[in-house]
């Protein structure tokens, strides 16, 4: 619940309005039946009947929007809404249908486990390589884009490899991209954090197989 009042918090204090489109995963720490409770305007509250994935939790939201930009928030509090300012900036002042909040720029080093930021380097590259983009962190929650695009993009990923389908995409669909630096506050696996070996594999799976369907006109 504490993500939706710093959400709110960063709206009174910027000069656009905003929708919350709240999409719980079946989640089993309370938040399920507070959020039964909860009521604030422009705001709708998504209960999946059952754990189907972040991805699928995305998913389920995107045509819900109506804004002319959307961004998506992880509840983990690793992201703070403040910066959707810097975002949306960027977007309105370059006419923009893209930006990323970058946890890397300016040379962050931003995971406590090495291997983490590694792989999200390389699958990083590999992005920016087989579909001609230019990301730092294709893996970072903070990705503002036109509802419009977004909207029209054919995602399909449940997990968190829908980062980097949703990256594959936009980098196919326009050139109209940037990225801002933004702080982040990562989680150890002790505090929660579940991205594992297993993601990064279905990452780069996906990677490939976007890759070769476009190598093929798809």
């Amino acid at each position: 619940m504490e993500v939706l009042r710093r959400v709110q918090l960063a709206q009174l204090r910027a000069n656009w309005e905003k929708e919350m489109i709240v999409v719980d995963n079946c989640s089993t720490d309370g938040t399920r039946e507070l959020l039964r409770e909860y009521h604030a305007e422009n705001t709708r509250i998504v209960m999946q009947p059952e754990n189907r994935g972040k991805g699928h939790s995305v998913r389920t939201a995107i045509p819900l929007c109506n804004g002319d930009f959307t961004i998506t928030q992880d509840a983990d509090l690793e992201y703070h809404p403040r910066q959707y300012a810097n975002l949306l900036a960027r977007a309105l002042a370059n006419d923009l249908d893209v930006v990323y909040g970058s946890r890397v720029l300016g040379g962050k080093r931003y995971h406590h486990y090495a291997v983490n930021y590694l792989a999200v380097r390389a699958l990083t590259w590999m992005t920016n390589r087989f579909f001609g983009a230019n990301f730092t962190d294709v893996a970072t929650n903070y990705k503002l884009v036109r509802t419009q695009l977004l909207q029209s993009l054919e995602l399909r990923c449940s997990g968190f490899d829908l980062d980097f389908e949703m990256s594959n995409q936009l980098a196919l669909a326009t050139d109209k991209i940037a990225e801002v630096p933004i702080d982040f506050e990562p989680r150890t696996y002790v505090q929660g954090k579940k991205i594992g070996l297993r993601d990064g594999l279905r990452a780069f799976q996906v990677i490939m197989r976007d890759w070769i369907a476009a190598a093929r006109g798809r």
